[in-house]
């Protein structure tokens, strides 16, 4: 009978501790949602909205897929928004003043900084020993998130010259 509770313990403990990684790559994708809407609302070239919109909608299904997944590991009340204090430490801080200066370099820098944090929640997350379905997912996620952050790297390096 102890043996039992101790391994419902354990499997308790670790579903929380993997919910806890999967809400705070949630709150990442939905600070990443709002930073590219912000920067889709501050950029005047046509490409660069639709490809900043892309990314804001990019950012909300993955966090959908995410919210899922918790649920199916007894999350009963997933991360649903931005934290104000997690958008500070996940690189969107400055995107405000940049929209605000309406240069389209700056807001690149700052979504590359904001890239920047993802890329690093995502490695954090896959180191974390996630269980099978939740790491296919998270790794799957942080290739398009990878893609997202090299094709923004990119577009700032080019609106330098």
């Amino acid at each position: 009978m102890r043996h039992a509770q101790t391994a419902r313990d354990a499997t308790h403990f670790y579903m929380k501790k993997e919910n806890t990684v999967l809400n705070n790559l949630i709150e990442t994708l939905k600070d990443g949602q709002k930073g590219f809407k912000q920067a889709a609302e501050g950029v005047s070239d046509p490409k660069l909205k639709s490809l900043f919109r892309d990314y804001s909608e990019q950012r909300s299904r993955l966090a959908t897929a995410l919210q899922s997944e918790a649920r199916r590991h007894g999350e009963t009340d997933p991360e649903t928004s931005s934290s104000a204090t997690g958008a500070l430490h996940r690189g969107w801080m400055n995107l405000k003043s940049a929209i605000t200066g309406g240069d389209e370099h700056a807001i690149l820098a700052e979504c590359e900084r904001g890239e920047d944090s993802a890329v690093e929640e995502y490695k954090k997350a896959m180191a974390d020993g996630l269980s099978p379905s939740a790491q296919e997912i998270v790794s799957r996620q942080f290739a398009e998130i990878k893609a997202a952050h090299d094709q923004i790297k990119s577009l700032r390096d080019a609106a330098k010259n």
